[in-house]
């Protein structure tokens, strides 16, 4: 008896020690992402947003994860730094996104509304894309984006 005691003890001091780990891991600030602007051109003219960059790898791990909110002209903007098939993931983020998946010259390729909260469903590119850019879900829509339309911005060379 004092064996199955001391074994459930030490199992439930382990998974107190995990969930303790987890709750610090998610009340710890977001980490401090560099900041950029970018405007985005649609048939209904042009629209500004100030992006947080996701550019190394820990930065693109993160995203927009644990996040309550975001401003409605703000949004991330993951740089792979090469034209691949690129795929995201809902997981740990609370915000509902519009995914859209950038060519290396700024071009929209593809666009995922209104992704589920916290889903492990792979969300794809369909095709090779230089970055995604993750807006609050429905802004695509409000905007009027579509494939084909442009992204301006300093990673793409097409800056004004």
């Amino acid at each position: 008896m004092t064996a199955i005691t001391n074994t459930y003890r030490r199992g439930s001091a382990a998974f107190v020690a995990l969930l303790a780990f987890w709750l610090v891991l998610a009340t710890l600030p977001a980490a401090a992402f560099e900041k950029s602007s970018l405007v985005i051109e649609t048939e209904s003219g042009t629209h500004p947003f100030t992006v947080e960059m996701a550019v190394t790898p820990q930065e693109r791990g993160q995203g927009l994860m644990f996040r309550q909110s975001m401003a409605d002209d703000a949004g991330m903007l993951f740089d792979f730094g090469v034209d691949e098939e690129s795929s995201m993931w809902m997981k740990n983020t609370y915000i509902s996104l519009d995914m859209v998946f950038i060519k290396a010259d700024g071009t929209v390729h593809r666009i995922a509304r209104s992704t589920t909260p916290f889903s492990l469903d792979i969300v794809s590119s369909k095709g090779p894309v230089r970055s995604v850019l993750e807006l609050n879900a429905g802004v695509a829509d409000r905007i009027g984006l579509k494939r084909g339309d442009i992204v301006r911005h300093e990673m793409f060379g097409n800056a004004e």
